[in-house]
C-alpha cells in the first residue's frame, strides 16, 4: 500500500469512537456546541407521537360530531397535556445529556413503548369521560409512567456521571418519582369526573414546577438553545401532519358524496393551504437565537408550546369533523362543524402571538393589528358558511387567516423583526 493511502491512526481511532455505541459517560453536552442538530434517534422517537396525536384527534372528532363538546374538550386537553409533557421532559433531557450510547438508546426505546401504551389507552379514556361514570385512565397512566420511569433512570445516570449538575439531576429524579406515585394511585381508585379532574390538576401543577425548581440548582442543565428550538419545530411539523390527515379525510368525504367537483378542489386547496400557512407562520418565531442568548426565557416558551401543539392537533380533528359533516353523518350543523376548525386556528394564532411577545419581551403594535386581522378573517369564514357558503369555501377562507400573517411579515414584518432582534441580542 502506498504512503498516500495509509489510514491516519488518529482519525481511524476517532471514527471508531464516534461510530460505536458502547457505554459512555453522560457528562453533559456543551450548550454552546456549534452545528448541534436533532439526531436520528430523536426523529425516530417523534414518530410514536404521530400515533398518539392521531388517536387523540380521532377520538375528539368522534365526540365533536356527536355534539358532545364538553367531554370532547376535557378529554382532548387531558390527552394533549399528557402527550406533550412526556415529550417535553424527554426532549430537554436529551438536549442536555444525549450521548447516544446503548443505555440512552434502550431508555429511549422504553419511552417509545410508553407512548404506544398511552395511545392505546386514549379510546377508553374518551369513552369513559363521555359516559361520565368513572374514569378509565389505566392504560394512559401506565404508558405515561413507563415513560417517566425511563426518564428517572436517565436522570440518575446523569447525576452519577456529571458532578457539576448532580443536584439538578437528582432533583429531577426525586420529584418526578414522587409524581409517579400520585399518578399510579389514580389507576386503582374509582374516581368520578370531579375528583379525577381535581387530582389531575394537582399532579400536573406539581410536575410543571419540577423544571422550575431543578433548573435553579447548579446553574441548570446544559441544554442547547438552537437544538431545543429545532426539536420543538419538529414536533410542530408532526402535529401539522394531523391537519394534512384531516384534509385528506375531508377530500375523501367530498369525492365520496359528489365526485371530483369544484367543492373537492376547494377543500383540497383550502386544507393544504391552511397546513402550509400555519407552518410558515410558526417558523417566523425566532426561537433559537433568543433562547441561546436568554436561557431564563425558556420556561414560558417551552410551556406555552403545549397550546401550540394542542391547537394544531385540534385543527386536524376539526377537519375530521368537517369530513363527517360533508358525508352527512355528523349530528351537528355546518357552522358548528366549521367552528371546530376555526377556533383551534384562532387559538394557535393567539398562542403564537403571546409566545412571540413574551420571548422578545416587547409588545409590537404591528403584531397586534396583524393578530386582529387574522381573527377578523376567521369570523368572516363563519359568517360565510352561516350565509349558505359550502364547507369548502369556509375552509378556504379559514386558510386566509394565517396567510394574512405571512403576507404582512414578508412585506413589512421581517424588517421590524430584524431590528427587534438586533436591539435585544445587543444587550
Amino acid at each position: 500500500m502506498s504512503e498516500s493511502r495509509m489510514p491516519d491512526p488518529v482519525v481511524a481511532t476517532s471514527e471508531r469512537r464516534r461510530l460505536d455505541h458502547r457505554l459512555r459517560r453522560m457528562a453533559g453536552r456543551d450548550p454552546s456546541e456549534s452545528h448541534r442538530s436533532a439526531t436520528p434517534l430523536e426523529l425516530f422517537f417523534d414518530l410514536t407521537f404521530v400515533v398518539a396525536f392521531s388517536q387523540a384527534g380521532s377520538e375528539a372528532a368522534h365526540l365533536l360530531e356527536l355534539g358532545h363538546f364538553g367531554p370532547a374538550l376535557l378529554a382532548f386537553c387531558y390527552a394533549v397535556l399528557v402527550i406533550c409533557w412526556a415529550w417535553i421532559n424527554y426532549s430537554w433531557l436529551a438536549s442536555a445529556y444525549d450521548n447516544d450510547d446503548i443505555y440512552f438508546r434502550l431508555a429511549t426505546m422504553v419511552q417509545m413503548l410508553g407512548v404506544l401504551v398511552l395511545a392505546l389507552g386514549l379510546p377508553p379514556l374518551f369513552q369513559s369521560i363521555d359516559e361520565g361514570a368513572y374514569i378509565d385512565n389505566s392504560l394512559v397512566v401506565a404508558g405515561y409512567v413507563i415513560m417517566r420511569i425511563s426518564t428517572v433512570a436517565l436522570w440518575l445516570r446523569a447525576a452519577r456521571h456529571n458532578p457539576v449538575h448532580r443536584r439538578s439531576a437528582l432533583t429531577y429524579a426525586t420529584l418526578v418519582s414522587i409524581a409517579q406515585v400520585g399518578w399510579v394511585t389514580t389507576i386503582f381508585v374509582d374516581l368520578d369526573i370531579s375528583a379525577w379532574l381535581a387530582i389531575t390538576l394537582v399532579l400536573f401543577l406539581f410536575e410543571s414546577t419540577i423544571p422550575v425548581i431543578a433548573e435553579r440548582k447548579d446553574g441548570g442543565t446544559p441544554w442547547h438553545g438552537h437544538h431545543i428550538a429545532e426539536r420543538y419545530g419538529l414536533l410542530t411539523i408532526i402535529t401539522l401532519g394531523e391537519v394534512v390527515l384531516g384534509t385528506i379525510l375531508a377530500i375523501s368525504a367530498v369525492v365520496e358524496e359528489q365526485g371530483w367537483t369544484l367543492e373537492a378542489a376547494l377543500v383540497a386547496f383550502g386544507g393544504t393551504t391552511l397546513a402550509f400557512a400555519l407552518w410558515w407562520v410558526y417558523f417566523i418565531l425566532p426561537s433559537g437565537e433568543v433562547l441561546a442568548k436568554f436561557r431564563s426565557r425558556s420556561f414560558v416558551w417551552g410551556y406555552g408550546h403545549i397550546l401550540v401543539f394542542g391547537s394544531l392537533a385540534a385543527t386536524g380533528a376539526g377537519l375530521h369533523v368537517a369530513a363527517f359533516e360533508i358525508r352527512g353523518v355528523a349530528h351537528i350543523g355546518e357552522v358548528p362543524a366549521l367552528l371546530t376548525v376555526v377556533i383551534p386556528v384562532g387559538v394557535f394564532s393567539l398562542a403564537l402571538f403571546t409566545l412571540y411577545t413574551l420571548l422578545l419581551r416587547a409588545l409590537d403594535a404591528f403584531l397586534v393589528w396583524l393578530l386582529i386581522g387574522s381573527m377578523v378573517v376567521l369570523v368572516l369564514a363563519v359568517i360565510a358558511v352561516a350565509a349558505g357558503a359550502s364547507m369548502g369555501v369556509g375552509i378556504l377562507v379559514t386558510a386566509c387567516s394565517p396567510i394574512v400573517a405571512v403576507v404582512c411579515f414578508e412585506t413589512i414584518g421581517h424588517r421590524r423583526q430584524a431590528a427587534q432582534l438586533e436591539r435585544i441580542l445587543a444587550h
